[in-house]
């Protein structure tokens, strides 16, 4: 799939978001200090979000992720941005859901609204 492509993937994503991933922006990352991205197109993958100017991507994992070929996937995509220097942060639905202040804290220690 080209750029093109990937961008178009990307809005979508974006109006079709989770309730999880809705969740996560409005109530947090939207007013963050540090500017985060949303459905991000990285080479040929697509993050959920992405702070550039840390470089850290989130992602959120459904129940899916705990297929094996979906975490076999992961693992690849996890391997490749690792390569090119960013960052993986990982939090499940059920963690947004239920422990969404340990959610909160986590990000805002990997990723300080001061400058690094």
């Amino acid at each position: 799939m080209g750029s093109y492509g990937h961008k178009q993937l990307a809005r979508k994503l974006r109006s079709e978001a989770t309730p999880e991933e809705n969740k996560l922006w409005y109530d947090f990352l939207s007013k963050y200090p540090v500017r985060f991205l949303r459905q991000r197109p990285i080479g040929r993958y697509i993050v959920d979000f992405y702070c550039p100017s840390r470089k850290i991507a989130i992602e959120i994992d459904g129940k899916q992720h705990e297929k094996e070929d979906i975490m076999e996937y992961d693992r690849i995509r996890t391997e490749f941005l690792s390569a090119i220097g960013i960052a993986v942060m990982r939090f499940t639905n059920n963690e947004i859901n239920t422990c969404f202040k340990f959610v909160r804290d986590t990000i805002q220690e990997r990723v300080p609204a001061s400058s690094p």
